[in-house]
């Protein structure tokens, strides 16, 4: 059998041995997998686990990592950030010039509304998955912010829209319904802890106000391929304080500013923020490998990054309203606060205005 006659199995008890030799057989030729066992699964949004392999012959990873469709929050996920495009975008084998897991195998059943991807389990390299409530130092994002740089770089302008393996990556645009959010439950956790001015936001202003009118310029403006969802939650630092990505649910195409934004501002406390943006924008800035008539300006980055905070507030405020249904209130505040200091202190407001 080969991996193009691979059939998605019905539940991880029905990964056999020989079903993951011929998975894994592309990157590891002469692995042959005697025992698969599931130490350890998650299913939320999508349903995870890793699985402990061993071998009859030749050697392969001890543990891999693997996605799949959640039935339940599969029309959801649909609407939001796409059944398909993670295992499209592996299965497209286009470079990805930063760190980010290893597929071994992206499999899409569109008849059934299923995916499932098997994928390098990053922490057997002595990854160290981050969230909000376990920050980055500046130069750690300063790693990420590069890696977010090669990636725009490779896929900038033409470099995408010419590329016909991608010619299914879709826009950046609102989501709908975002304004029906119940945004009183974020005030009350917030409490204190942000301005007023964030507090006084109903759902029309911070969703189509500030958020969607944002949105509507990532695709009236230089555009470039966009991991989508690179907050801090789906990030890794490597032991040489390298920084990965993960979960590319979310791939589209739009302006570099999205992924910039929303990883700076949410991986770093509020202070070191504020301490070290400047640097890490020229950082960015410095790291992309673009001709000189497609280079931002200095004050190009610096104003589009300013208006990117629109997206991780919304998201976040959005998110914190849901209660605990998608992630922990911990988690939640942290990026909520984070993002509602950053609205204050780059005037977003303005910034969005000069670029609407």
């Amino acid at each position: 059998m080969t991996l193009a006659q691979l059939t998605i199995p019905q539940g991880w008890d029905g990964i056999t041995p020989g079903w993951m030799t011929t998975a894994l057989a592309t990157h590891h030729p002469g692995a042959v997998v005697d025992a698969v066992r599931v130490a350890l699964r998650d299913d939320g949004t999508n349903k995870r686990a890793r699985l402990e392999l061993t071998y009859s012959a030749g050697s392969g990873p001890a543990t891999v990592f693997a996605k799949a469709v959640d039935p339940a929050h599969a029309e959801l996920v649909a609407l939001t950030s796409g059944l398909y495009h993670e295992p499209r975008l592996f299965s497209s084998g286009v470079p990805l010039p930063l760190d980010h897991p290893t597929v071994y195998a992206a499999l899409i059943d569109e008849e059934h509304s299923d995916f499932l991807m098997i994928m390098e389990d990053v922490v057997a390299r002595g990854a160290d998955p981050r969230d909000s409530t376990r920050p980055m130092t500046v130069d750690q994002v300063a790693a990420g912010v590069r890696g977010l740089a090669r990636l725009h770089s490779a896929y900038w302008g033409d470099r995408l829209t010419g590329n016909p393996a991608l010619g299914w990556v879709e826009p950046f645009v609102a989501f709908e319904g975002m304004q029906y959010a119940p945004l009183h439950i974020a005030r009350e956790r917030l409490g204190d802890t942000v301005a007023g001015e964030i507090l006084a936001l109903d759902g029309e202003r911070l969703f189509i106000d500030i958020w969607a009118r944002y949105i509507g310029t990532l695709t009236t403006s230089s555009q470039t391929l966009l991991h989508g969802d690179p907050h801090i939650g789906n990030t890794y630092v490597l032991p040489d304080d390298d920084v990965g990505f993960l979960d590319w649910q979310m791939v589209r195409r739009g302006n570099w500013s999205l992924d910039l934004g929303y990883f700076l501002q949410g991986a770093l406390t509020i202070d070191d923020r504020r301490r070290g943006e400047r640097e890490l924008l020229d950082e960015y800035r410095a790291a992309l490998a673009l001709p000189s008539e497609e280079m931002p300006s200095a004050d190009e980055v610096l104003l589009r990054y300013r208006a990117s905070v629109a997206h991780g507030l919304a998201i976040w405020m959005a998110t914190l309203s849901g209660g605990d249904a998608w992630q922990s209130p911990e988690i939640c505040l942290a990026l909520a606060q984070r993002y509602a200091a950053a609205f204050g202190d780059l005037d977003t407001r303005a910034a969005i205005d000069a670029i609407a």
